[in-house]
């Protein structure tokens, strides 16, 4: 595997309106609207050419979807590599136009392998 780079961050924010204050008000990122439906309240936000801070309303420790995620050129070939060295990878699912699978680092932490369109 050769990570790409790093795709997007989902953060967790207890209050969106002061997250927009501070990610939009202070740092200067730009609000997205192509955000799908995700039973959760939160937004994306651009932070770069290709990079983007997902917000996510909760608390941070009640927040199980807690990630950050890895840009990949091919995800299946991805998933593929991992599992063969003996890590538990979610099978590719879609997401939007893209693709997305999940792994847990050895801490538990969740790590996102993104295929974009």
């Amino acid at each position: 595997m050769r990570a790409l780079g790093i795709h997007h961050v989902a953060i967790a924010v207890t209050d969106l309106d002061d997250a927009f204050d501070f990610y939009e008000g202070a740092l200067g990122f730009m609000r997205r609207h192509d955000r799908p439906d995700l039973q959760v309240a939160g937004a994306w936000l651009d932070a770069g050419p290709g990079q983007q801070i997902h917000l996510v309303q909760g608390e941070r420790a009640a927040y199980v979807g807690q990630h950050f995620a890895v840009l990949v050129e091919d995800l299946d070939a991805t998933v593929t590599e991992l599992r063969q060295k003996g890590l538990s990878v979610s099978d590719p699912v879609g997401i939007g136009r893209a693709l997305q699978s999940f792994v847990s680092d050895p801490s538990g932490n969740l790590v996102e392998l993104h295929q974009p369109a």
